[in-house]
């Protein structure tokens, strides 16, 4: 265990585990209350794209994927807001649309793939001081924004009361759409465009089932995002399996035992 945490790498890949698995949870929280879990498949879609449209086009992927995802996300907001759709619908149209950019963006794409298949997987373990610091920035933000989660959790919850209290609900949605969709993109060089989802919502979904108030989901869902990115990332360097599986594989063992522990 010791001599794993002296390598380098390992010591990257834990920071880069452990940022992430924290402010994924901690906006899964969100996603999880308001019902929109599908949105962080949605967002990983939408990331594909931009990074297949940067990989087209020549140019640094993340530099093309993150406006491209912050694009979807504030045109999933607006139609959601504006439209009688249902989430999943206006989500699903938006998933839609990404996957068949992406795939078109891929398909005019002559050579080699083996880096975009990086993005779609991900790999914790070779996570670069540039990403590393990508991520630490995105900490810095998320921390800027955390006197938001008062206003956020009572939009969540009483959003009907918050728009009486002339609060500005909508502006609030849009900023908090675009705030997932850079940590979606920002995290896909991580653990992949495939399992950034279940960062979004697995941690976040096993809290609420053992918390009592939402404060406290919140701090559980920070707690378990961290704890599985740290245990799975250790027990991935000890039984050679793929570090991103082993985390998510840890997070829904955990999310089975609180849905047994509930059921007592």
């Amino acid at each position: 265990m010791l001599e794993a945490l002296q390598l380098p790498f390992m010591q990257r890949a834990l920071m880069a585990g452990v940022l992430v698995g924290a402010i994924a949870s901690y906006l899964g929280v969100f996603i999880v209350q308001r019902r929109l879990s599908f949105l962080g498949d949605g967002l990983a879609h939408a990331a594909f794209a931009g990074v297949a449209l940067g990989l087209l086009l020549g140019i640094q992927p993340l530099y093309v994927a993150v406006p491209f995802a912050v694009a979807v996300a504030l045109a999933i907001t607006w139609v959601r807001e504006r439209t009688s759709l249902g989430e999943d619908t206006t989500i699903g149209v938006f998933f839609a649309f990404s996957v068949a950019l992406g795939v078109l963006f891929m398909s005019m794409r002559q050579g080699y793939t083996a880096d975009a298949l990086s993005y779609i997987f991900g790999s914790i373990l070779t996570v670069a001081w540039p990403d590393l610091l990508a991520v630490v920035i995105l900490g810095v933000l998320t921390l800027l924004l955390l006197p938001l989660w008062g206003r956020w959790a009572y939009a969540t919850f009483e959003r009907e009361l918050a728009l009486a209290d002339r609060l500005p609900v909508l502006r609030q949605d849009y900023l908090m759409a675009a705030l997932i969709a850079v940590v979606t993109v920002m995290s896909v060089k991580v653990v992949g465009i495939v399992l950034i989802a279940a960062f979004l919502v697995i941690p976040a979904a096993t809290s609420r089932m053992l918390s009592p108030t939402f404060a406290r989901m919140t701090l559980w869902a920070v707690l378990i995002g961290v704890a599985t990115s740290l245990l799975g990332l250790l027990l991935s360097y000890h039984l050679d399996t793929p570090s991103g599986a082993t985390i998510v594989l840890m997070q829904v063992g955990l999310f089975l035992l609180a849905s047994l522990l509930r059921q007592k």
